[in-house]
């Protein structure tokens, strides 16, 4: 495994208003850290992420220990806060496991309800509304997954599939980070999920989301998983 100590370019645009300190920072390294290369592991360091943020070390260091309570980064004393390498390994794993929650979730969901739709029609809308926010748009695609995974009533699985989104975090802004085309193609595979929903048909509701959860792969360049389909991935 290489590791690699980050020199910052600025890349990523640095924070701007709206928030604490502490919450714009989170947001501008969680972008940050989505654009770093997956397969090797990075070092940041504190006084370096916020003379490039152009903010103080508190905010900074506030920011990296919410991160690491995500996931995102292990802080290690004296060194920094490492980000760890995403292998195409852990991806297909996560993926397999959030295909197996969700699919079993979406049959429990129909028919949904009245109330439940609307639910996800003004998860929607908030998500159009965030197609130049990266990091939010990501956060309204995991409440909208979430959704339907918390309205199969079964909190066990519930609860273990918020642990898998956060793992996934990192690799879903990659997916739309600098692809415009990607927000719009996530967009029109939710609104297709709901409207299948609305039919009341639970096979039909099942292959809209796995055609989503495909074409996710295909963005986290898996396209040769993605082209076969989760039926022919062994376990799934």
């Amino acid at each position: 495994m290489r590791v690699v100590y980050i020199v910052f370019m600025s890349s990523v645009r640095k924070p701007a208003g709206g928030g604490s300190a502490q919450d714009v920072t989170y947001r501008w390294l969680k972008k940050h850290i989505s654009a770093l290369p997956r397969d090797s592991g990075t070092f940041l360091i504190e006084s370096e992420v916020a003379q490039e943020a152009g903010t103080s070390r508190t905010p900074v260091r506030e920011a990296l220990l919410r991160l690491e309570t995500e996931g995102f980064v292990q802080i290690i004393p004296k060194k920094g806060a490492f980000v760890p390498p995403v292998s195409d390994a852990e991806v297909r794993t996560v993926m397999e496991a959030r295909e197996l929650i969700e699919d079993w979730s979406m049959r429990r969901v129909v028919p949904a309800g009245d109330g439940f739709l609307d639910e996800l029609d003004a998860l929607l809308v908030e998500q159009e509304g965030l197609i130049d926010d990266a990091v939010g748009f990501i956060d309204c695609d995991r409440a909208f997954h979430g959704a339907i995974v918390r309205q199969a009533g079964n909190p066990v699985l519930a609860d273990f599939y918020e642990a898998l989104r956060e793992r996934q975090v990192r690799m879903g802004l990659r997916a739309v980070v600098g692809d415009e085309g990607r927000f719009r193609k996530v967009l029109a595979e939710h609104a297709a999920i709901v409207s299948a929903l609305r039919t009341g048909d639970p096979e039909r509701a099942a292959q809209a989301l796995g055609a989503h959860l495909g074409s996710t792969l295909a963005a986290l360049h898996l396209p040769e998983v993605a082209r076969r389909g989760f039926d022919d991935i062994p376990g799934a």
